[in-house]
């Protein structure tokens, strides 16, 4: 099923050209509203804005709410990049698909564009924010990625507390699968297999980091010991994304000193 997407896109008119090129819809804002299965729903809040994709929470007359995510499509110092929203959106689907038979991830309704999708909202909250953590709720969680693996598949992103939500019934949900990887799309041979069974304990890692910072009672002996092995693969990873970060963080701050704050959402 495809979305109306004909609404006109919001423009910010006197931005700062350096935080649009960083921005995945450069000057360009969510839709406002968008058209799903005969309701129209009003965009209420810009939930994300970075470099790969845009995220928004949108909502209809009856109180429903949705997610839509619209991937890169501002070019980068003059160059096209809308392929890599577009590639990012199929990537990101074939795995929500892979997945859709669980309750822990949401289904997603329909199609945006050539970058965009919609996808359910999931009512709680990440866990990033602080607050309490239900007893157990790491055990589950620890199952449903265990689950994930048994579909030979790296959710990838299990660094990022804001992409692990406590649902409202207390249980995890996992959302963003734009990095995730598995054996079916560069094949089931024995190079795509070690970098899935790398990435899978890169997955436990970092799941287990955030019990030890959260709900560190709960720890076991063996997720102390997973603790003290630190891959390969997460060390080149902060090595190559550190530059990237920095340069944001620089360019963002001073665009606040100077009074130009950036739209929101952007991160």
């Amino acid at each position: 099923m495809d979305v109306d997407d004909s609404a006109a896109i919001r423009r910010h008119p006197r931005s700062p050209r350096v935080a649009h090129s960083l921005r995945a819809l450069g000057k360009s804002g969510l839709p406002p509203t968008l058209a799903l299965s005969g309701e129209r729903y009003h965009l209420m809040r810009t939930i994300k804005h970075d470099f790969f994709a845009a995220t928004g929470l949108y909502r209809d007359d009856a109180g429903r709410q949705v997610v839509l995510k619209v991937g890169r499509i501002e070019p980068f110092a003059g160059i096209s990049l809308k392929w890599v929203g577009w590639l990012l959106r199929h990537r990101e689907l074939h795995f929500y698909r892979k997945l859709a038979d669980l309750p822990n991830v949401p289904r997603v309704l329909g199609t945006v564009g050539d970058t965009g999708f919609v996808m359910q909202y999931v009512e709680g909250r990440p866990l990033a924010d602080q607050g309490h953590i239900p007893d157990r709720f790491f055990d589950d969680l620890l199952a449903l990625v265990h689950e994930i693996h048994r579909r030979d598949m790296a959710y990838v992103d299990t660094n990022k507390p804001q992409n692990i939500l406590i649902g409202a019934d207390g249980k995890p949900h996992l959302i963003d699968f734009q990095i995730s990887w598995d054996t079916d799309r560069l094949g089931d041979w024995w190079w795509n297999r070690w970098v899935v069974r790398h990435l899978q304990r890169d997955d436990l890692y970092h799941l287990t980091k955030h019990k030890r910072r959260r709900r560190p009672d709960e720890l076991t002996p063996a997720d102390r010991q997973l603790l003290e092995r630190k891959s390969a693969f997460i060390r080149i990873h902060r090595v190559l994304s550190k530059p990237y970060f920095l340069m944001r963080r620089r360019i963002f701050n001073r665009l606040r000193k100077t009074g130009r704050l950036l739209p929101e959402g952007s991160k």
